[in-house]
């Protein structure tokens, strides 16, 4: 026990050490900025103990490891997966904290009358006017706290719970009002320009912290050109024709869908994925659509490999083993788990979400991966959907249907 507890305070203090500028930077109503896998949960934590309770683990020639001597109550709020695994509860063991409430976003509610405690919000998703939203305003109102994300906000909107929270403005009217020009060639409400944006840009400094970090490992990013069905393909764009119900195409969302699955089920991106366990016999693979899933889990199969899946109906573990896949659906598994048993991702399809993309990269980018050298394989055909996506994503936007200029 006492070992354990040597171990648990050196590594707090290591990740003390090392991030002491970001922490000194730290405070109530800040933004932790970090990249997937940065180590931004073990810096919030290291805050909350020194500079919000009083505690010490810094070094001075020997260890030096002394109790909080203002305790206050911990409340982490988080992914469901990350709670389910008990990922918080592990990070908290390097700092001997194991009185914690570890709840998921979905719960957030439940703590809206708590008062004088610490919160940590794990992973942006105070965006928007939601429950969520407004739970995490009751409950910044009467707590101190810090938020933690990778990407903070893709536009000025994501910001505006977070500004609310740290007093800049008293709602989301008056930043409307302050800032934001709706265009007026559209019958829904769309955002054409932002003003005033100096003082959005003073305000975003105020309470955004960005890690000091050297990431340890080399990215190799490889696009694996694939073929798809050059006719079927032609016969959708030109006729707007379902050829998988047999039906004419009746909106723009069913025509990129269809257009996908014809890219996305074409057999050389089996071949393509065979061609990559050769090399990397433990792979992540991320994938959009049920028929993807279909395909890999046939494959997978007639090859006799293993597999896990994570997506809104299996919630599997890695699997163990020399050679294995892992089938992970974007939108149920892009964050909130990490990897470090395998250096290699295959993305079969893209995701329309710069952020997912990010995400799902990040599950094997962590600081405490053995490997040096981390890979993922990108399957891109050169059909006018998979080009427009890549290219929205290079741009680090998201792919907006409406926009598909060829329908």
């Amino acid at each position: 026990m006492m070992l354990a507890m040597v171990v648990a305070i050196k590594m707090a203090v290591e990740l003390y050490n090392y991030q002491k500028i970001a922490i000194d930077e730290l405070k109530s109503g800040s933004i932790l900025c970090g990249g997937v896998g940065s180590g931004k949960s073990r810096t919030a934590l290291a805050y909350y103990f020194v500079k919000e309770c009083g505690g010490s683990i810094k070094i001075d020639g020997v260890g030096d490891y002394s109790p909080m001597k203002e305790p206050k109550d911990l409340y982490i709020i988080t992914t469901a997966r990350k709670r389910d695994l008990y990922e918080w509860q592990k990070e908290c063991a390097h700092f001997l904290l194991f009185k914690v409430i570890v709840d998921s976003w979905q719960n957030i509610g439940k703590y809206k009358n708590v008062d004088k405690a610490f919160f940590i919000f794990d992973e942006q998703r105070v965006v928007g006017s939601g429950s969520w939203v407004k739970s995490f305003l009751e409950i910044t109102k009467k707590n101190k706290w810090i938020l933690l994300s990778a990407t903070p906000g893709d536009t000025w909107m994501d910001y505006i719970p977070v500004f609310i929270a740290n007093g800049f403005y008293k709602n989301r009217t008056q930043f409307i009002r302050q800032h934001v020009v709706y265009s007026s060639r559209t019958k829904f409400p769309k955002v054409d320009r932002y003003v005033e944006t100096m003082r959005l840009m003073r305000l975003k400094k105020q309470i955004l912290v960005n890690m000091d970090y050297i990431k340890p490992t080399s990215i190799h990013n490889k696009i694996i050109d694939v073929d798809f069905d050059e006719e079927a393909f032609r016969t959708v764009k030109k006729k707007r024709w379902n050829i998988f119900t047999n039906k004419p195409i009746k909106n723009i969302s069913e025509f990129c869908q269809v257009m996908r699955k014809v890219v996305n089920s074409d057999p050389d991106r089996i071949r393509a994925i065979k061609d990559i366990l050769k090399d990397h016999p433990k792979l992540i693979i991320f994938y959009n659509f049920n028929y993807e899933l279909d395909t890999l889990r046939k494959m997978a199969h007639d090859i006799n490999i293993p597999i896990g899946e994570w997506n809104g109906y299996k919630h599997e573990l890695i699997p163990k083993g020399e050679r294995w896949l892992y089938l992970v659906q974007y939108a149920a598994g892009a964050e909130g788990w990490n990897c470090i048993e395998t250096d290699t991702i295959a993305f079969f399809s893209q995701s329309y979400s710069y952020k997912t993309m990010v995400q799902a990269a990040g599950r094997i980018d962590r600081v405490n991966t053995p490997f040096k050298d981390l890979y993922y394989y990108h399957l891109r055909s050169n059909s006018e959907i998979d080009r427009a996506i890549a290219s929205c994503l290079k741009m680090k936007k998201n792919f907006n249907e409406r926009e598909f200029t060829i329908f």
